[in-house]
């Protein structure tokens, strides 16, 4: 996943995650989960995606909100073969920098493998190496490289994170 909009750093506004809540996704979150989606990539997700995987993944399709206001949000699925996706995972430009990506990603990964996800898996952007090294700390580990995956030509890497390494990351 590729920043498109970095602000200055003295721009972003230093939060503390005690204060975030992370919770399932609403329909009135859409307006807030489009914004964010527009500020961070170049590649961006129509609005029935984000509704069809709302409605299909209630459990799993999640926000980080702060005084009332969507900052955040990570969108997943799970495969027939039991695999989790990670299809989006964004944090406002604002709020980048507080450690909402990861509690984002902790609480869907917790929430994939409780469902019975056998493993998860995501595409990156090569070039994006903030998000790989967030993945890495994580437990996931590069399976591949997809050639020309995004509509620019930029390669991906697909990477995966099973449940035995996700234990590892945990009790660390």
């Amino acid at each position: 996943m590729e920043d498109v909009a970095r602000p200055e750093e003295s721009m972003r506004r230093k939060i503390p995650i005690s204060l975030v809540t992370i919770r399932k996704a609403r329909l009135f979150d859409i307006p807030y989960i489009m914004e964010i989606e527009r500020l961070s990539f170049r590649e961006k997700y129509p609005r029935g995606l984000f509704l069809t995987f709302m409605e299909a993944n209630p459990e799993t399709f999640l926000v980080a909100e702060y005084n009332a206001k969507v900052i955040g949000y990570v969108m997943e699925y799970l495969k027939p073969d039991m695999e989790g996706h990670i299809m989006s995972i964004a944090v406002h430009p604002d709020y980048r920098g507080n450690g909402i990506g990861k509690a984002l990603m902790v609480a869907v990964i917790d929430r994939l493998f409780k469902r019975g996800a056998r493993w998860i898996g995501l595409e990156v952007r090569v070039s994006n190496e903030r998000a790989i090294n967030l993945y890495r700390k994580l437990g996931f580990k590069i399976v591949k490289r997809i050639i020309s995956y995004y509509s620019d030509g930029e390669d991906a890497y697909y990477m995966i994170l099973r449940p035995e390494d996700w234990e590892r990351v945990r009790m660390a």
